[in-house]
């Protein structure tokens, strides 16, 4: 295995070219107008997958974006990897707050990369990091180091929901069979720090709509006579936390997972400046549930958030009118134990119960999924750490994500197996922000460590 240093050095410009090519196809899940672009990148991750040596690849049609399926199977007594990744990727909306163009990637230097970091829609979310592995598995291949059987599942829904990956797992489960999943969708606290992913929030997303009047109206001939939409919704959203920014729904906390003690203390441990936290995204303090840090309110803790509002008139310039309608999307974050179709519906219920008469609303659920948490004590979480532990020289520390990866889940109830979080951005990286980035030396850095991961999982997994 030493010479994987030899190899990515070797061959790290094209590593480079290749992930820049992918990063310009603009594979935007989220608009039908960027339909051609998302099935043009299903097709790259295809022959990437073959010309990495995969000897069986697939586009698997689903209702929706076609899920790419590639295999490598050298021993049938040999324990499988399932890869999973998304080669689709979020809005780069707005556009104008990108000091470069999203989908026109370029490499600049900055202070946390100053080896430089590609600047992209997608450089970390999903595709630098996907396509990490894609390398990985060139890398083995081609030098006869791969030491166990590898699948790979890329689908191009995620930012989305994963609906048609929904659908296609329980109907593939002979196909996925694996022994343990590996996904690179998550980070690490610093590159100097590594970390492993133990944990991931749950996720219900919903757009609620507020209809007043049947048309827009008049300010001053109907001011203050009529309900506005758009100050009856603030109002409404606005009630949805309390003094200690609690989330005020009936029920939404009975099933949260309360850590204890010992297990709150475990985490404070990890290192974190508050001072420099607040430095990095511009804020003159942090804001949250009362009683709780600030790592713990990102990662152990649900949340409600408003991730879009709008209504009325918007334009340049003047209009008096009172809006029609007013409407908002809302996502909350879920720990363990908090099922995401039931807390749906905890908000459907309230927030429909505190609308005035005046108004009419509508709730309407988008996606969502379960929480996750990974064990620490198995041989796959065991493998990673050694293969950090290769690569990085320090043993990386287990932390909880505040992020979701709602698929998790279901691959536990359908596969029976357990996952494994290898990531390799930093919160740093803007991933759904403008100027999205991803370090050349964590893309690199990636294809490095996770061959590793192959290795030590075969290796445990004999003697089990």
């Amino acid at each position: 295995m030493s010479t994987i240093q030899n190899y990515i050095e070797e061959n790290k410009d094209r590593f480079l070219e290749e992930l820049i090519s992918l990063l310009k196809i603009p594979s935007v899940s989220a608009d039908k107008a960027y339909k051609s672009a998302v099935l043009n990148t299903a097709d790259f991750v295809l022959e990437s997958l073959k010309k990495a040596g995969c000897d069986l690849v697939e586009m698997c049609e689903t209702p929706g974006y076609p899920i790419i399926y590639g295999e490598k199977i050298i021993d049938k007594n040999l324990p499988t990897v399932l890869v999973y990744g998304h080669y689709d990727v979020q809005p780069a909306d707005p556009i104008e707050l990108w000091t470069s163009p999203p989908f026109e990637p370029v490499i600049k230097k900055t202070a946390i990369h100053p080896e430089g970091a590609i600047f992209a829609r997608g450089a970390c979310d999903d595709k630098g990091q996907m396509y990490m592995h894609v390398k990985a598995l060139e890398y083995m291949t081609s030098t006869g180091n791969l030491p166990c059987n590898v699948k790979f599942m890329i689908e191009g829904e995620e930012e989305v929901g994963s609906e048609s990956l929904s659908w296609f797992v329980p109907r593939n489960i002979e196909k996925l069979a694996n022994d343990v999943i590996l996904i690179s969708d998550t980070g690490m606290i610093a590159n100097d720090i590594p970390s492993i992913t133990t944990g991931l929030r749950g996720l219900s997303y919903v757009e609620v709509e507020v209809t007043g009047p049947n048309r827009d109206l008049h300010s001053g001939l109907y001011g203050g006579a009529v309900a506005n939409p758009i100050n009856i919704l603030t109002k409404m959203i606005a009630s949805l936390h309390d003094e200690n920014n609690h989330i005020t729904i009936p029920g939404f906390y009975d099933n949260v997972e309360e850590l204890s003690a010992a297990e709150r203390a475990a985490m404070a441990k990890a290192p974190f400046s508050l001072t420099a936290y607040e430095k990095s995204i511009a804020i003159g303090a942090v804001y949250g549930e009362k009683g709780y840090s600030t790592n713990e309110r990102n990662a152990i803790r649900p949340t409600l958030d408003v991730n879009g509002i709008w209504g009325g008139y918007t334009g340049e310039g003047a209009k008096t009118v009172i809006a029609s309608k007013a409407f908002a999307k809302i996502s909350m974050r879920l720990v363990p134990n908090q099922d995401w179709r039931a807390i749906t519906t905890l908000f459907k219920n309230h927030f429909e119960s505190i609308a005035p008469a005046a108004v009419k609303v509508l709730v309407k659920p988008h996606h969502g999924g379960q929480g996750y948490v990974t064990p620490t004590d198995n041989i796959a979480y065991q493998a990673a750490s050694k293969a950090y532990e290769t690569s990085f020289g320090k043993t990386p520390i287990p932390q909880r994500s505040g992020g979701s990866i709602p698929i998790v889940a279901l691959f536990e109830q359908h596969l029976k197996s357990k996952t494994i979080l290898m990531g390799f951005g930093l919160d740093s990286d803007a991933i759904h922000s403008p100027d999205e980035h991803f370090g050349i030396w964590n893309y690199l850095k990636g294809i490095e460590t996770i061959p590793y991961f192959y290795k030590y999982f075969t290796d445990l997994s004999k003697t089990e």
